[in-house]
């Protein structure tokens, strides 16, 4: 059930481990499955901006199951006037963070003049940090790259981390690329410009009362381990998408919380009352199940599984008995 969680008390945020905003993928529906693999990671919606919440549907962007917690809502903007009201409608609303988008350099967000386009001014940044504070108790937090085109120096991202933190900013996801404004495409620029994690490391080193998350190139969890010991935690992003069964294995590593995890047979079985609730609301399998392919990856018959949600959830009529089958098809 889809509920406003406003009297829900608010608790302490853990960024160990935390599974970043993708736009497209990390829908309610995505994140409910994900909890299903981990109880404890810090889950991510994809981008909303603010003109959405505010000239949209505000419902349909802010729904989400209780379930879920702990959530962050990733907000896009840079006008702190709306920055602010939308803060206060995501936490009136029930989320456990809400953080700024400084990341994205896609065109259609640049001409937003939001995303990774506004580390060139810091003190925006700053007063948007600031406008969102003011008006919420729950976290405000922000996510960056390491640099922008030619401003990609060490120095210029101790600047721009500085005058945020001094906004109110404690926690900074920091996606260890800098990200070309011009001429690359946003898929390019998660993977042509070289990783620095040297850069993330040495800004903990010289703020260590800021908590730094780093992002990029994460793809398992002793990749993970190893950066934590340079860091206070790790945001996983495509892996965690494409190979989700790896999530079951971070409450324990991580959190200190072992035989919680559930069989790749045991989500799906778990997942099945969440699909009955959302067809019997109107919504489709297909809406779930896209999100659910990756289960088996790397397991016999992910092929077969895979193949079979995608050419059957998408009829007329689909339900769980599909997944049923699907599954049959694994454990053959």
């Amino acid at each position: 059930m889809i509920q406003d969680q406003s009297k829900k008390p608010q608790p302490i945020l853990r960024h160990t481990f935390c599974v970043a905003p993708m736009l497209d993928w990390t829908d309610r529906h995505c994140r409910y499955f994900h909890r299903l693999l981990t109880n404890h990671s810090l889950l991510y919606t994809e981008m909303v901006t603010t003109g959405a919440l505010l000239h949209g549907s505000s419902q349909r962007f802010l729904a989400f199951n209780p379930a879920e917690n702990p959530v962050a809502f990733q907000l896009g903007g840079s006008n702190p006037e709306d920055l602010a009201l939308c803060a206060k409608m995501i936490e009136d609303f029930g989320y456990d963070e809400v953080n700024l988008n400084v990341g994205c350099p896609s065109d259609r967000v640049q001409n937003g003049r939001f995303g990774a386009c506004l580390m060139a001014d810091p003190e925006l940044v700053a007063n948007c940090v600031d406008a969102m504070k003011q008006v919420v108790s729950i976290p405000v937090t922000v996510k960056s790259r390491i640099g922008i085109d030619e401003r990609d120096s060490y120095q210029e991202l101790l600047d721009f981390i500085a005058i945020v933190a001094d906004a109110g900013c404690e926690t900074f996801i920091i996606h260890a690329r800098k990200a070309w404004l011009k001429g690359l495409s946003p898929k390019q620029n998660r993977e042509v410009p070289p990783l620095r994690y040297d850069r993330v490391y040495q800004i903990k080193q010289d703020l260590p009362a800021l908590e730094i998350i780093l992002n990029g190139g994460v793809t398992c969890l002793e990749n993970a381990q190893d950066i934590m010991q340079h860091v206070d935690g790790v945001m996983v992003g495509r892996e965690a998408y494409h190979n989700p069964y790896f999530l079951a294995e971070v409450d324990a590593r991580f959190y200190a919380r072992p035989g919680e995890a559930k069989s790749r047979h045991q989500v799906v079985m778990a997942l099945l009352p969440y699909i009955r609730e959302h067809i019997a609301s109107g919504g489709t399998l297909h809406q779930v199940t896209r999100h659910i392919l990756g289960l088996f990856h790397g397991v016999a018959g992910a092929r077969k599984w895979r193949r079979f949600l995608s050419e059957n959830a998408t009829q007329k009529g689909a339900d769980e008995a599909v997944i049923l089958e699907a599954l049959n098809n694994v454990l053959i």
